[in-house]
């Protein structure tokens, strides 16, 4: 059970605790020098390595815009120089599967598929091999709460892109599948349900774009709430 899905006595939610985190990459031991090697490393590849390999990136410090979104589809152009496959890797969006097996999946009919094809020639050996890692994620407490949904939306400006990642990402693997973020879920505990609020927090996609895009946009769409709410 979190910490903000408790309740007190008159059935309000309690604080929301901000939490930050650090997502470190292991190695797995295991490598693929070829599609086929590829293909073979995903049917056993442990759930974490998917995770890290589609989401890792966003937490990475880079200094351009990543051209391709999952490891894979980078990869597959970089390395395998298999342009035609990366591109269909580029498209997978994490967020339109309820499970990382179910994502697993995918990866592996998109990859049979290319190696089907008569074009292909499944002994192409890539430039260098990809290396398979793992994802442990590192969480603290940072210290910030708060009490109310308008507290919640005074600190969100305030508060670090990992911490959206935490709280909006990550949460969706923590809630066993319910495909929501922390700040709806607590959201949904009030007397006076934020409806359109979750509601617009639901449609987000955040996995094309940056982290510093979805803290902006949470938080805007937290002002609009409540800005609204005040004119009224």
């Amino acid at each position: 059970m979190r910490e903000h899905d408790n309740a007190n006595q008159n059935g309000i939610p309690e604080v929301f605790r901000i939490k930050d985190c650090a997502l470190i990459a292991l190695a797995t031991g295991s490598r693929a020098g070829t599609l086929k090697e590829l293909r073979d490393n995903l049917l056993s590849t442990s759930e974490a390595s998917i995770y890290y390999h589609f989401w890792g990136s966003l937490l990475h410090p880079r200094f351009t815009e990543r051209e391709y979104n999952n490891d894979f589809a980078s990869w597959s152009a970089r390395s395998l120089h298999d342009g035609v496959l990366a591109e269909r890797l580029a498209v997978i969006d994490p967020t339109e599967f309820g499970s990382l097996e179910a994502m697993r999946q995918e990866l592996l009919e998109i990859v049979e598929e290319r190696l089907d094809e008569k074009e292909y020639f499944p002994w192409l050996v890539a430039s260098d091999a990809f290396e398979f890692m793992r994802s442990q994620i590192v969480v603290f407490d940072t210290g910030k709460q708060a009490a109310s949904p308008e507290e919640l939306a005074a600190l969100l400006p305030e508060i670090t892109t990992s911490s959206i990642f935490y709280h909006f990402i990550d949460a969706r693997r923590r809630l066993q599948g319910r495909q929501t973020d922390d700040f709806s879920s607590w959201l949904s505990g009030f007397p006076e349900p934020r409806a359109e609020l979750c509601a617009r927090l639901s449609a987000i996609d955040p996995y094309f774009g940056s982290l510093g895009e979805l803290k902006s946009t949470v938080a805007k769409f937290f002002c609009e709430e409540f800005s609204r709410k005040e004119d009224l």
